[in-house]
């Protein structure tokens, strides 16, 4: 196999990995995983410079070059989280326990209880309180080989909470090495205050919420809730053509519970991803693969919710849709933060080989969240790179609970 290099001698690198198996996710590479064993991996200024085969490297200063040996153990791309509700406060497991005993999702709303006793909690709660227990979650996820994390807003459903909401997420990009993506949801839930009212709260969102978030520089992409009973089909497109006003990316939570043609709508405007999709039908899957739009499996919301209605993974595979798997960590339904686990889930859930898994979390992560330069280890994109004791990259997938992470880097750097 010829090296994948950029020049003919490695000077001045800042760590050279060797005696590794790669795990490069590289789908131009023929083998399963993208493997390339007995390899060697370089790093510069946070990118990887060179990698290939061991048996090729160019020539370096054996003196001045700081060398680890993998011992024959793997490397993959960092991990990526793509759709997480990972900032908001209170708990949820009053209710979790309630569902359980026969209460009725309908009956906990009535109480006050749902997505409304979040925002409740999320709007009492200050930034630091956020800040704090967010940053537990994220050191969970960096525990695990998490490298990029997207978060969503949503909870706080008035313009000055999830702008509040957001402002955490980039304290957390400021302060804690994974790279935090962020993503306004404001249409997300119809908060108390406008109950019967979601026009006028759809123009809230397309108008002062939505350029409060612009002119403060806070959301990467705006994602709506659609579905009937989030926000409909008309609706969404409002708020995604404001979002294009705006330049924005546009993602959507789709056809999680009925088929409202949110992933058509989305991949109408060249979206970058949509989300759940257990009612999805083929000609959504079509109008995504049209479109280059990924599609993100929850797992975890599906087995928290005791749903049946499985994703058409066939449909997906058949049009070459990307299959990305992210936690939707969240504490109404997936209050579960590994992204090992829906690994897992995806396999035994829905059937993804644990390559198809591994590259839901990498590769195709990367392709929910729009961005070009990880999720796969090649020259030239970031340092981001998981080191594991395993005998082979399927284990990622197969074992739960036994942390098999040695070292991580993000951006080269050691963490």
């Amino acid at each position: 196999m010829p090296s994948n290099t950029t020049n003919d001698r490695l000077d001045d690198i800042d760590l050279l990995l060797t005696d590794a198996n790669i795990a490069t996710m590289d789908d131009s590479i023929a083998a399963p995983y993208g493997a390339i064993e007995n390899a060697a991996l370089a790093i510069k200024n946070g990118k990887i410079v060179w990698l290939g085969e061991q048996a090729n490297l160019p020539p370096f200063d054996v003196f001045a070059t700081p060398t680890l040996s993998i011992k024959g153990q793997w490397l993959t791309p960092g991990l990526i989280d793509c759709h997480t509700h990972l900032v908001f406060a209170g708990s949820r497991a009053e209710e979790f326990e309630q569902r359980l005993q026969g209460v009725t999702y309908e009956q906990i709303a009535a109480q006050g209880g749902g997505i409304a006793s979040t925002v409740r909690a999320t709007r009492a709660a200050d930034h630091e309180q956020l800040f704090v227990a967010a940053k537990d979650r994220l050191n969970a996820l960096l525990a695990e080989g998490v490298t990029t994390v997207e978060i969503k807003s949503g909870y706080g459903l008035d313009c000055a909470n999830e702008i509040k909401i957001l402002e955490v997420a980039r304290l957390l990009a400021e302060h804690h090495p994974i790279d935090i993506k962020s993503t306004f949801l404001g249409a997300h839930a119809l908060p108390a205050e406008f109950q019967g009212r979601s026009d006028e709260y759809i123009d809230w969102v397309c108008g002062e919420m939505l350029e409060q978030v612009v002119a403060n520089n806070l959301a990467d992409a705006v994602d709506v809730f659609c579905e009937n009973v989030g926000f409909s089909y008309a609706q969404t497109k409002r708020v995604f053509q404001a979002a294009q006003k705006h330049g924005l990316a546009v993602k959507c939570h789709a056809e999680q519970l009925s088929n409202q043609h949110g992933a058509e709508l989305v991949a109408e405007f060249n979206g970058l991803s949509a989300d759940h999709i257990e009612y999805l039908d083929e000609a959504g899957v079509q109008a995504m693969a049209n479109a280059g739009t990924t599609a993100v499996l929850l797992p975890g919301a599906f087995y928290f919710l005791r749903e049946t209605q499985q994703p058409p993974i066939a449909l997906l595979q058949q049009y070459n849709v990307p299959i990305a798997i992210a936690s939707d960590f969240n504490p109404g339904t997936s209050p579960l933060c590994s992204l090992h686990l829906m690994m897992n889930m995806a396999c035994t859930l829905f059937r993804l080989t644990p390559e198809q898994a591994l590259a839901g979390v990498t590769r195709n992560a990367a392709k929910a969240l729009g961005l070009h330069d990880r999720g796969v280890l090649k020259v030239g994109a970031r340092a981001d790179i998981a080191h594991w004791q395993i005998a082979h990259p399927s284990q990622l997938s197969y074992q739960f609970g036994v942390n098999k992470l040695l070292n991580l880097w993000i951006l080269g750097k050691l963490n």
